[in-house]
């Protein structure tokens, strides 16, 4: 094999699945529709836990395909060093380039963080542990570095100057900025780019690649000649603190410098106060050009400020404001009322309430209120597939607004987000084909439903989202942190792209990590929430529980079968030898995994596990007889939950011996044909039930019930109440009774004392009310063995040791032979004492009968025989001094028979 050759081999496929580019993955898919079939790829709903297997030198990814009648295709994708990419793709039901590669590998260039393909780099020292100087000196080298290797094409508008403006071109993404250069000097130049807008570095790769090539355009001696200004005027600044600025002309005569005063050289946010000096400046024959970010900051923040007034009187009161009647064709909850205030007194806001308690009307709200305010046009909702029907009904319901949902071929859509609709409602897939075409569109306001969808700042689906632009923002989300504070991050800087700094400085301040820059946990939580306060609202469930039904829950504990019993403990007691295992290999975790999952399986019934009859479940045969009882009742509307879709038909059986009536919804169910099988159940009487899995209930309301049965406990808390939030929500008029199916002595019992897990840190960086500053963080590993020790209970016994258990038992029957030959000479000796005392205490007279015997029976019930039938006395001594008073009085005895 060559060298170039072993080279390749050594890469390896994760290596070459990480370095996978967008327009490496179009060349993969073909050069003439690459693009094309990517954007349809992205239809198809792949989960990362169900779907997707990486491990040795092959990716393996389920395709879920409704349309797809022989089973699910799956599609490979294995490394082959004579390939270009080095890549060999191959789907078992199609013949040519199809849509499942081009999803396999959409999913890839999605999830590269959350697969282990890319991270963060991996330098000397920890960001963290970096001072001041040494921070700034980091990040301005890593854009250096990509201004060097990354190409693009930078094209003057005055070739003759190298003080000018430019625009410039990115070979890699394909979008252009304008750049200003003035000089060498951070803060000097300007870029159009959203790095340049956030950095707080006054420079950006854009600005150095230019200054890189005017470098060898001109001499040092023009080069050296500083850039002068002809004309007054403002701009945005775009340092630490984002402001307004004047930049002054080479000559500036006294009456300008009197008018500007001490704004000459300063930055400032007091837009009223631009607005005035701009016009004192122009009477007096003044002209100044306000450049157009500097002229729309002074526009927003005008409106803003006669908002943020309305706002603020409306939340002095909000249960007693007119607008609680009025704004929608509802009457709106007094907490409601004050979350619309609050974003719009915000502009950009996040609204992030506990699931089910309203959050797409106050959306609708919110939309209305800007609309009497500030003369919105068009709105731009964003959310899961699965909502997008909802959307569009209850803006009908409640607002007499118009409203479309994007739906169609390419060409339709482009349309439609064109038309003239108040609304327009899309999904998150959409978004990822169409962002050329929503980009162009000059949007008022833009609705992120189930805004967590961003939070992995990695992602495709983040960086074309945050990229959006519009004058108002509104993020609604339940979960806007789960696992890592960088996941808040994200999705504040979709509302705020400044507020929390750039990526660098807010991870620097916030993480604590080990000398190796692995996490340990979080500080400055305080500052965080402070900071995050005008643009974050937060109300728990339990903050307004006195406006929502009541709520009971129910935990039915099951005995399980025996044969259920062993099942499941056989495969927790694999899993718990593997994590007792020092180090865990990749290949480690997938088969903990498996064995996990199979003892949850056998929870509910051995046929999930071995697909094998006769079926043994006590989980079932409780089932039916909860469900005979609920069917009596006449007013009984059922919710059913389980993981496995195996099991949701299992229930089906149940569901018709008992003569119920019902729907199902599961990942299976396409799109289209959810939100009649919701409508159903929710509006036809005869419905009295609908059984779901995870995946098909993600944002569906269901008021009709007022019974939640929980089949089995999902790993994640958050899943477990957005299970309950369909019912127990906002717009339920009954009290919801909640009940959880638990299988005794199993895994599934231990899993209820985890249940907790990961609330601390969402709490104490959310909960404006928290005193906590610092939160600890265990690594990814040893969170994760810290709960296996929580669910697996007792460690698992280490295989023996023959040769050192032979050894310890020869050792112990060598002490045992000594004890015995000490004990022989010890009764001797005793025996000879008392023989002594006979005779010296002897007085001519017998002993008496009857104490002899007392004396006798008291010594016999400290007597044993050994194995050889020999009598053994026990005594227990006070203390260690009475053994040495019996040893000398022995001595003393024996001294004087001798």
């Amino acid at each position: 094999m060559s060298k170039s050759g072993r080279r390749n081999r050594r890469i390896g496929i994760r290596d070459r699945l990480g370095q996978l580019t967008y327009r490496a993955a179009c060349r993969l898919l073909g050069d003439e529709d690459g693009d094309v079939r990517l954007r349809r790829g992205g239809r198809f709903e792949i989960e990362l836990a169900r779907d997707v297997y990486l491990g040795g030198d092959m990716l393996r990814v389920n395709v879920p395909d409704a349309e797809h009648s022989a089973g699910t295709p799956i599609v490979t994708i294995v490394e082959k060093t004579n390939k270009p990419s080095g890549l060999h793709l191959h789907c078992d039901a199609c013949e040519t380039k199809c849509d499942h590669l081009a999803a396999a590998l959409g999913m890839v260039l999605e999830e590269k963080l959350s697969l282990g393909l890319s991270a963060p780099p991996d330098p000397a020292e920890p960001i963290e542990n970096l001072t001041e100087e040494e921070l700034f000196r980091r990040a301005l080298a890593d854009r250096e570095q990509r201004a060097v290797s990354e190409k693009m094409t930078l094209k003057s508008l005055d070739p003759e100057q190298p003080w000018a403006d430019y625009t410039i071109t990115s070979r890699q993404s394909g979008k252009s900025y304008r750049v200003s250069l003035r000089g060498f000097e951070p803060g000097q130049s300007y870029c159009s780019c959203p790095d340049f807008r956030v950095n707080h570095l006054g420079v950006c790769k854009h600005i150095l690649h230019a200054q890189t090539k005017i470098r060898k355009r001109f001499s040092q001696r023009r080069l050296r000649q500083p850039y002068k200004r002809r004309n007054l005027s403002l701009r945005l600044d775009y340092g630490a603190e984002l402001g307004l600025r004047f930049n002054l002309p080479h000559h500036l005569d006294a009456q300008a410098k009197r008018i500007l005063g001490p704004l000459r050289d300063r930055t400032f946010d007091e837009v009223d106060k631009a607005v005035a000096v701009i016009r004192k400046l122009e009477r007096a024959g003044h002209s100044v050009h306000v450049y157009p970010d500097a002229e729309e900051f002074i526009e927003q923040g005008l409106l803003q400020r006669r908002l943020f007034d309305i706002a603020a009187e409306i939340r002095k009161d909000p249960g007693s404001h007119p607008l609680r009647k009025e704004l929608l064709n509802a009457e709106l909850l007094p907490y409601q009322m004050d979350g619309i205030a609050f974003a719009v007194g915000a502009g950009r806001a996040i609204l992030a309430d506990d699931m089910g308690l309203g959050k797409t009307i106050q959306g609708i709200g919110v939309a209305e209120l800007l609309a009497q305010h500030s003369d919105i046009r068009r709105v731009l909702v964003i959310c899961p597939a699965s909502v997008k029907s909802q959307w569009r009904n209850e803006i009908n319901r409640f607002c007499g607004r118009s409203s479309q949902l994007v739906i169609g071929r390419g060409a339709e859509r482009a349309e439609q987000y064109a038309s003239d609709a108040f609304f327009t409602i899309c999904n998150y897939e959409q978004i990822l084909r169409d962002h050329p075409t929503v980009e162009r569109v000059a949007w008022d306001l833009i609705i992120l439903d189930e805004g967590q969808r961003i939070k992995n700042w990695e992602s495709k689906t983040s960086r074309i989202i945050t990229a959006l632009q519009s004058r108002f923002a509104l993020v609604l989300t339940g979960t806007p942190l789960e696992n890592r504070l960088e996941e808040l991050f994200t999705v504040a800087s979709f509302v705020d792209d400044r507020r929390l700094g750039p990526a660098y400085r807010f991870l620097h301040r916030h993480r604590i990590v080990d000398d190796r820059g692995k996490v340990k946990g979080y500080r400055n939580l305080d500052e965080l929430r402070e900071t995050l306060k005008p643009i974050l609202l937060r109300r728990t469930r339990g903050s307004v529980m006195r406006d929502l039904p009541e709520r009971t829950t129910e935990v039915v504990r099951i005995q399980p079968t025996k044969e259920q019993l062993f099942m499941s403990e056989e495969y927790v007691q694999q899993a718990a030898k593997i994590a007792a295992k020092k180090y865990l290999t990749e290949m480690d975790l997938i088969r903990l995994q498996k064995f996990l999952l199979m003892a949850r399986m056998a929870c509910d019934s051995t046929f999930l596990v071995n697909r094998e009859e006769p079926a043994y479940s006590s989980k079932l045969a409780t089932l039916a007889e909860l469900l005979e009882q609920l069917a009596a009742e006449e007013d009984r509307k059922i919710v059913l939950f389980s993981e496995w879709t195996t099991m949701l038909g299992l229930i089906e059986d149940l569901l018709n011996k008992c003569g119920i009536d019902f729907v199902r919804l599961d990942g299976s169910v396409p799109q289209k044909k959810r939100q009649q099988l919701v409508h159903r159940f929710q509006h036809d009487d005869d419905c009295r039930a609908i059984i779901m899995s995870n995946a098909g209930s993600t944002g569906l309301n269901l008021q009709a019930a007022n019974t939640v049965i929980n089949v089995d406990l999902p790993w994640n808390p958050a899943v477990l109440e957005q299970r309950v939030a369909r019912a127990h929500r906002m717009g339920q008029k009954r009290s919801v009774q909640v009940y959880l199916l638990v299988t005794e002595d199993t895994i599934e019992e231990r899993m209820l004392a985890t249940l907790s897990a990961k609330h601390d840190l969402a709490l104490a960086a959310l909960d404006v009310d928290s005193e906590v500053s610092e939160v600890e963080l265990r690594s990814g590993m040893d969170e994760l063995k810290r709960r296996l020790e929580q669910l697996l209970g007792e460690k698992p016994a280490a295989p023996v040791d023959v040769s050192m258990q032979t050894a310890v038992e020869t050792e112990a029957k060598q002490v045992a032979g000594r004890r015995d030959k000490v004990a022989a000479a010890a009764g001797e000796l005793l025996g000879a004492a008392m023989n002594l005392v006979g005779e010296l205490v002897e007085n001519g007279q017998a002993a008496d009968p009857q104490v002899a015997q007392q004396i006798r029976s008291g010594l016999a019930q400290c007597a044993d025989r050994d194995e050889a039938g020999r009598l053994q006395v026990r005594f227990t001594l006070p203390d260690d001094s009475a053994l040495e008073k019996l040893a000398a009085t022995l001595a003393k005895l024996l001294v004087a028979q001798a």
